[in-house]
């Protein structure tokens, strides 16, 4: 694919992330309808994989794989049926996420939201400029920051999310040092 429609196709993407993240925050019954099927903890364990694909991307500059990927990662939460039961912990945690996300947007949580195009930005910066130690960095950052702040905000609850992010936490390195292993052999080759 030439740069060109590789950018436009990315764009698309991007533009379809935005559209789906301002129709999950103001449409009520889409919002309901995601999340029923966010208590099903296959999505929380598929969200961070995503992460490979958007690193290999940018590792390749391409925008049409980096935003498919974003977009993919955005819209798994609803991709799994709903469970027909969840752990209380759970329950509680996706209440207080809920919370979170229909409540008054407060200038301190603007700005603490804005640490996830923050992660965006620094994680396909590190990738597109393949700089192996920060995008390690970037990543295991992440993974900590998100569970630290699911304890500290939600209690008790937050540690539902502790296994499926260390399980993202090692697939992600693990997959990304595969990939560029695999990567340096043939550059000398």
């Amino acid at each position: 694919m030439n740069k060109k429609t590789d950018f436009i196709i990315g764009m698309l993407f991007a533009a379809a992330t935005i559209v789906f993240i301002v129709l999950f925050l103001t449409n009520d019954m889409f919002f309901n309808w995601a999340f029923e099927r966010h208590h099903n903890i296959l999505s929380w364990y598929i969200r961070p994989l995503f992460i490979i694909p958007m690193v290999i991307f940018a590792f390749k500059k391409s925008y049409t794989g980096i935003f498919a990927s974003i977009f993919a990662l955005f819209t798994s939460m609803f991709w799994f049926p709903a469970p027909a039961a969840s752990s209380p912990q759970v329950l509680e945690f996706l209440a207080f996420e809920m919370d979170y996300l229909k409540g008054a947007w407060t200038a301190p949580k603007i700005i603490m939201s804005l640490a996830v195009p923050l992660f965006f930005f620094m994680l396909l910066t590190a990738a597109w400029k393949r700089n192996w130690k920060w995008l390690l960095g970037v990543i295991i950052g992440a993974a900590v920051l998100k569970f630290i702040w699911s304890v500290a905000f939600s209690g008790e609850a937050g540690m539902s999310i502790l296994k499926p992010a260390l399980f993202g936490l090692v697939v992600c390195i693990g997959g990304l040092s595969y990939y560029f292993k695999k990567h340096k052999r043939t550059e000398k080759m």
